[in-house]
């Protein structure tokens, strides 16, 4: 598994590479686009025999055998997660941008109010709205160990009623905090005092580097069960969001009516091509593939951080899990365009522009660190140069 082996994705209609100059203005022939939560390194072999195997059966109509794809979804759940979900209790979407949405659909009314934990990633705001149901931010603080936290306090305080749904993500997005049991406790309980639906994003779950520990929601807090519907995907940890396959886990029997009602009224199914690779990484060759990618993205962090250091005022928050830096760029002092101008115009790096992420990254930036370890160094090199007059 050579996650070193550069190669080359200009050209390939990868978005992060192809629609950079369009969405955040990145251009150039030596651009290097950091910001789609893509990772450059090649599927695992076990997926792309899989996927080569339907490609040269000329075999494409209608298929059977989803049902074992969910049992391969159940059985990593229970070896990687320690949780037992019932197969029975699993559905699938066309990714987990669509689950969310047909959550909000399922689960909310118009002028209803969603809330999230900001900075957060930017779809879940733009899928609230496009569901026409208001964002309610409550934004995370930072703690004395530098990650983000929590404030559940100042939450409680505006709560108005209003509200009918929270939306997390676990891990994190950005920075990777990873949760904990107390901390996902006080949210099961948060949401039972004032009878929100839970929807926990865990889409980054396997993604965890050594010496931290995921512990899935329904385990965390398993009084949680009647209100909690958990998103999951082997999409961010095997990089194969292109073929757009989600999973949906829902234990309560009412709410989970009410989501069949919907994916059944839109006919909604999984497509082949998305079974046949997700039960191709939920195995035991996918599972070697993830155990010698995360201590390589740890890595990875560990040299993005220590590079980050080199600049005078800037410290890259400490990563638990994920491949998403976050660097706060407010103590330098500059106008947030000014540092944009010199990532992304000077230095030609594309990074997730802080402010889409909601309160909190006004002046920051989201690097995806998911890519080969001499990118992450080059990147440095440019991002050190770019702001070498900060003293």
């Amino acid at each position: 598994m050579d996650f070193d082996r550069l190669t080359e994705r200009a050209g390939t209609h990868q978005l992060k590479w192809s629609e950079a100059e369009r969405h955040i203005g990145l251009k150039g022939p030596d651009a290097l686009p950091m910001w789609v939560a893509d990772m450059d390194f090649d599927v695992a072999p076990v997926i792309a025999e899989a996927a080569e195997r339907i490609a040269t059966s000329g075999i494409m109509g209608y298929f059977s055998g989803d049902g074992e794809m969910t049992e391969a979804v159940a059985n990593w759940m229970r070896t990687r997660h320690g949780w037992f979900p019932d197969p029975a209790h699993i559905r699938h979407t066309y990714g987990l941008g669509n689950a969310i949405g047909l959550c909000l659909k399922a689960f909310c009314q118009p002028g209803d109010e969603v809330i999230i934990f900001t900075p957060v990633y930017m779809e879940f705001a733009v899928k609230i709205k496009k569901g026409q149901c208001g964002v309610k931010e409550s934004p995370l603080r930072v703690g004395a160990e530098g990650r983000f936290e929590l404030d559940l306090e100042t939450l409680e305080a505006s709560m108005t009623g209003r509200e009918k749904v929270m939306l997390i993500s676990s891990p994190h997005n950005p920075a990777g905090r990873v949760w904990t049991v107390a901390e996902q406790k006080a949210l099961a309980a948060f949401c039972s005092r004032h009878d929100l639906i839970l929807l926990c994003d865990e889409i980054h779950h396997d993604l965890v580097f050594a010496g931290e520990r995921h512990v899935p929601m329904p385990i965390a807090a398993p009084e949680a069960t009647e209100r909690l519907v958990m998103l999951t995907a082997a999409s961010k940890t095997f990089n194969i969001a292109g073929n757009r396959l989600g999973s949906v886990t829902i234990e309560d029997d009412t709410l989970r009516a009410r989501f069949d009602s919907l994916i059944n009224a839109l006919d909604i199914k999984p497509n082949l091509f998305g079974v046949v690779t997700t039960q191709a990484a939920y195995s035991a060759e996918g599972a070697a593939w993830v155990d010698a990618l995360t201590p390589y993205l740890a890595e990875n962090a560990r040299v993005f951080a220590e590079g980050i250091r080199q600049i005078p005022g800037l410290t890259s928050m400490p990563m638990q899990s994920t491949y998403l830096a976050w660097v706060d760029f407010s103590p330098l002092g500059m106008p947030y365009e000014e540092v944009r101008r010199r990532i992304v115009e000077d230095a030609r790096i594309g990074p997730s522009p802080g402010p889409s992420f909601g309160t909190g990254g006004e002046c920051a930036m989201r690097f995806n660190l998911g890519t080969q370890r001499a990118r992450v160094e080059h990147a440095l090199a440019r991002l050190q140069e770019a702001f070498a007059d900060v003293q």
